[in-house]
């Protein structure tokens, strides 16, 4: 039940890049720093017997910028890691689609920045390229086992409920799992080790990506945001408060916050539902991308989580919101099709805290319960958000600490967290 990592995970996107290499030509694979996407992009060349062009190597940057059209020249498939330190690579691989006739499976590439925060040359490719995001690892591709919550609750919520009606898991084991967090190398070590892995990182990504994408100019500024940010992850974003007493612009702060979300650090969960409900809110929530960064920039530990203090008590609850949603964001990528997220908030003070829409206006709706029961008040949120769309409300989830499943009332399900890597197909 730890949250240490022994051996390699499989990445579910691997599985997907197999059947997306049939149809697209270009395949980009955006995330964090150190989340996999080499060891993903290397396997896939490996079985493809092909070499990978590493950018983040000085000398096959060099090479590669030089001499972009012999770089992406080679028959075969073209696999690039880290292209944003050489987005010229793109106009190259344009010129070679352009003569080819655009065929499937060109090339894949990896980077380590979202595609719209790049130089302008790094757009050559619209229309051309397919971009994915690998998330740090869910609880299932830890453990070795593919999560299908979602699409059993869309098919069946009832079958879906009756699965698994009872669970082992302790709130401890919650507890250790956010704090360690998704990121391999952070889950091969534990401790002070750990510590030092999420330092390291948190301090390269400020101090050298941020600088690779744009001047800052206030690195001091950066850093003091971003753990304002993390203390207030699962949490409605207010720029205002999180920037009170910082030397910068508003303007600057809401460029910082942008860059944050470029070195895939942060995440603005975006307001669903505003045509729903005249009262509902516009406002985002800010998630730090992965708990165990959020823990370790709030200096939270797991022995201070497991006490009762009422500060701990609300750390854990928003920290246990983005591990959840983390989760739920990782899967919901998975789907094959496109989907839209977000959060849902009035002002009235109904909320839900993670909403998907299926293409055919149908909804998931989830809220997360740090608490080990779920009195009928805590479903209020879930119960308005049924009652105003009606037959597009598929379920509605409360994931809660607790250890039992069970219907609450019409399409409103308790259920354990740990229900969203308990697997359902056998």
């Amino acid at each position: 039940m730890g949250g240490t990592l022994d051996e390699i995970a499989t990445r579910r996107v691997s599985a997907l890049l197999d059947g997306l290499l049939q149809v697209e030509p270009v395949i980009a694979l955006h995330g964090p720093r150190s989340v996999g996407k080499s060891t993903v992009l290397r396997a896939l060349a490996a079985a493809r017997g092909v070499p990978v062009l590493d950018l983040d190597d000085l000398g096959t940057r060099d090479a590669v910028a030089a001499n972009p059209q012999t770089a992406v020249g080679a028959a075969g498939l073209l696999c690039v890691d880290e292209y944003q330190h050489a987005p010229q690579i793109l106009d190259a691989l344009k010129a070679r689609l352009n003569r080819e006739g655009t065929p499937p499976g060109t090339a894949v590439l990896t980077g380590s920045t979202r595609q719209d925060a790049l130089p302008r040359t790094a757009q050559a490719l619209t229309g051309r390229l397919h971009t994915m995001t690998i998330w740090p690892l869910s609880r299932g591709e830890t453990i070795g086992v593919d999560e299908d919550l979602l699409p059993a609750l869309r098919a069946d919520p009832d079958a879906a409920v009756a699965a698994h009606p009872s669970s082992t898991t302790t709130r401890t084991n919650y507890i250790d799992w956010l704090c360690a967090g998704g990121f391999p190398l952070a889950l091969r070590r534990s401790g002070a080790a750990r510590d030092r892995w999420f330092d390291d990182y948190i301090r390269q990504s400020l101090e050298r990506d941020a600088i690779e994408l744009v001047r800052v100019r206030q690195r001091d500024m950066l850093r003091q945001l971003l753990g304002r940010l993390a203390g207030r992850t699962g949490q409605v974003l207010n720029l205002t408060s999180a920037s009170q007493g910082l030397t910068g612009e508003r303007k600057t702060v809401e460029q910082y916050v942008r860059l944050l979300e470029d070195l895939f650090l942060i995440e603005r969960l975006p307001a669903w539902g505003k045509t729903l409900r005249a009262r509902a809110t516009a406002s985002p929530k800010v998630h730090v991308i992965d708990s165990g960064v959020a823990a370790r920039l709030m200096r939270i530990t797991s022995a201070k989580l497991a006490t009762l203090d009422p500060t701990a008590l609300a750390e854990f609850g928003h920290l246990l919101e983005t591990f959840v949603v983390g989760e739920l964001r990782k899967q919901a990528s998975w789907l094959d099709q496109a989907v839209t997220i977000g959060h849902w908030r009035t002002h009235d003070g109904d909320e839900v805290d993670y909403v998907i829409e299926f293409d055919d206006g149908r909804v998931l709706a989830f809220e997360v319960k740090a608490n080990e029961r779920v009195p009928g008040a805590d479903l209020k949120g879930l119960r308005t958000l049924r009652n105003a769309l009606g037959d597009r409300f598929v379920a509605g989830v409360a994931l809660s600490t607790g250890q039992r499943s069970f219907t609450y009332e019409d399409r409103i399900h308790v259920m354990p967290i740990d229900r969203l890597w308990r697997p359902i197909s056998t």
